[in-house]
């Protein structure tokens, strides 16, 4: 019942925010059943089409016992090259969407959850329309219709649900899946491609005695963002992958709810990066080990040559600390001794412990450290691509390309008792405020950073001025990590700073960060300063930016930029 009671109040929404949408686009039509009714735009020739629906199902995930109930997307591709979708069967994923730059795409979407919903292409810079606002979700048994043009580079994105306050649940069960985008630049790279270009989709899960999914609902537990004990890789879990002595590409991406990663294998061996978010890198990046973020993407150059037939690698998340909240912290470190050796990629089932008032503690906490996959070479080979030592060409972004590097937008983080914010404001449809209101084809700085002490009201008048405000208060013991989304085009980071931030705590994941490539996605500890340039060109609308802890996503940590 409470998802209908979300929905009648989107439908109070979806009519307020006509006054904004409208002079952006003066020609929407308002159904009176309350939602945006599509259909195909005269004169566009798509050169992809595809028909996605979603639905429940039920799909064997653990390798013994019943079926595990999920909501689903599937797809059938109407025109356009073969490859285009990649099915994965027996897999609660959607199919792998292959893209290229310059394509023209028409996606045809059918909702048969007996709920609201509505895709987000989370990396591709697509018109409002497209985009996946939560102003388009539409009923059960309704369809949309998405059309644009593949402007990205070549990189690695996916798509997921977006429907405010249910984004969270329909992710977690089932409702995203991979996206790749191929151009010329790349083509002309010889970087692995087919049998030897992989996806490494980690999520985590948590599932009871019966095998269906649990999930977190107490308020204290969605502030936390939900953690599970089971890790899942591609829709798997004690995932083995059977490799060459050779280089492989794998496209990475941390489809968990709130979960961080940091990636590192067992025996020390460093982590070569030749892609982060939706693009390549001017050229590769070594670390020791990468820090990952909910909705961020790197693309791993994993070079198995010289290793023998029948050895094994696994690829670990490294312990890191101060991700969480002290009290959760403290929790964390208390547990610790109990976590391991609990089978940690097959989890150990029914792994959430009430913790009063809804909150729900997993045995796999944020920052311990457990295997997510398994390599295991099969088969030794002579041939194998070389590392190229350039990728492609960047475009540097500068504060000489902004016109406002005084007075950057801000987008403040707030962890108030019960309520996230960003610029001391929940989500609302119908609300912009003046500094996010943005020119078409400009390109601006703005600063992302932790408040905990600004009072409502105090931010848009700090921002005209083109002053930050940094306070403390009763938000400082809920501060966390946060991934922050910007939808639209994609960002390059100026700055990082850490200022609050305990050493010993930040040493422990402040090497794992690749800023140097474009990001729509970015990882903010807590304490840090996070400097980006952001163009806003081609499209006009409401774009939002969010928290990509999707339990605060839905709990209103929601902003949205109109261009105009």
């Amino acid at each position: 019942m409470a998802n209908y009671n979300n929905y009648n109040r989107r439908q109070f929404l979806q009519h307020s925010v006509l006054g904004v949408a409208a002079s952006v686009f003066p020609n929407l039509l308002w159904a009176q059943a309350g939602y945006i009714k599509t259909s195909p735009t005269p004169g566009f020739n798509p050169d992809v089409e595809i028909e996605f629906t979603s639905r429940l199902a039920h799909i064997q995930i653990l390798k013994t016992g019943p079926t595990t109930r999920v909501q689903k997307y599937y797809a059938r591709l109407l025109k356009g090259p073969k490859h285009t979708l990649q099915q994965l069967p027996g897999n609660y994923l959607g199919p792998i969407l292959n893209l290229q730059q310059g394509q023209k795409v028409r996606v045809y979407f059918h909702n048969r959850l007996p709920e609201p919903s509505i895709i987000h292409w989370h990396g591709l810079h697509v018109p409002q329309k497209s985009d996946g606002h939560p102003m388009y979700s539409i009923p059960s048994g309704e369809g949309f219709v998405y059309e644009y043009e593949v402007l990205n580079r070549a990189g690695t994105s996916f798509y997921h649900s977006h429907t405010h306050e249910l984004t969270a649940e329909q992710v977690y069960k089932g409702l995203a899946g991979l996206i790749t985008v191929t151009d010329g630049e790349e083509q002309k790279l010889d970087l692995p491609s087919g049998e030897y270009d992989l996806p490494l989709v980690i999520q985590d899960r948590t599932f009871n005695a019966r095998n269906q999914l649990r999930y977190v609902h107490g308020m204290h537990g969605r502030m936390m963002g939900f953690l599970g004990d089971t890790i899942l890789v591609n829709g798997k879990p004690d995932v083995e992958f059977s490799v060459k002595s050779r280089a492989y590409r794998f496209r990475a991406l941390n489809g968990s709810n709130s979960r961080i990663y940091k990636l590192g294998w067992d025996d020390g061996t460093p982590l070569t990066v030749i892609g982060t978010d939706a693009g390549l890198l001017e050229k590769p990046e070594t670390r020791p080990y990468i820090m990952l973020g909910s909705g961020e993407r790197v693309d791993l150059w994993l070079d198995f040559s010289g290793r023998e037939v029948g050895s094994k690698l696994v690829l670990y998340s490294l312990p890191f600390s101060g991700a969480m909240p002290p009290m959760a912290e403290r929790m964390r470190k208390g547990q610790s001794n109990n976590s391991m050796g609990m089978g940690r990629m097959g989890g150990k089932r029914g792994g959430m412990m009430g913790g009063g008032m809804g909150m729900m503690v997993s045995r796999l906490a944020q920052g311990e450290k457990f295997p997510i996959a398994t390599f295991k070479i099969s088969e030794k080979v002579s041939d194998s691509p070389k590392l190229p030592e350039r990728l492609v060409a960047f475009q540097r972004l500068t504060e000489k390309d902004v016109d406002n590097a005084d007075k950057p937008i801000p987008i403040a983080i707030s962890m108030k008792p019960m309520a996230p914010q960003l610029n001391g404001k929940s989500f609302s449809l119908d609300q912009v405020m003046d500094f996010e209101k943005v020119p078409l084809n400009s390109i601006k700085k703005i600063r992302i950073f932790h408040d905990h002490g600004m009072n409502e009201g105090e931010h848009e008048a700090m921002a005209m001025e083109g002053k930050m405000k940094k306070g403390g208060g009763m938000g400082m013991m809920w501060s966390m990590a946060h991934p922050i989304h910007l939808h639209g085009q994609q960002y390059q980071i100026i700055s990082r700073k850490m200022e609050g931030m305990r050493k010993e705590e930040y040493a422990t994941v402040k090497d794992g960060f690749i800023d140097s490539g474009w990001k729509d996605t970015v990882l903010i500890m807590p304490g840090e300063e996070i400097e980006i340039i952001k163009p806003f060109q081609d499209y006009k609308g409401l774009f939002l930016f969010h928290c990509h802890n999707l339990e605060h996503e839905d709990l209103g940590m929601m902003r949205q930029f109109y261009i105009g």
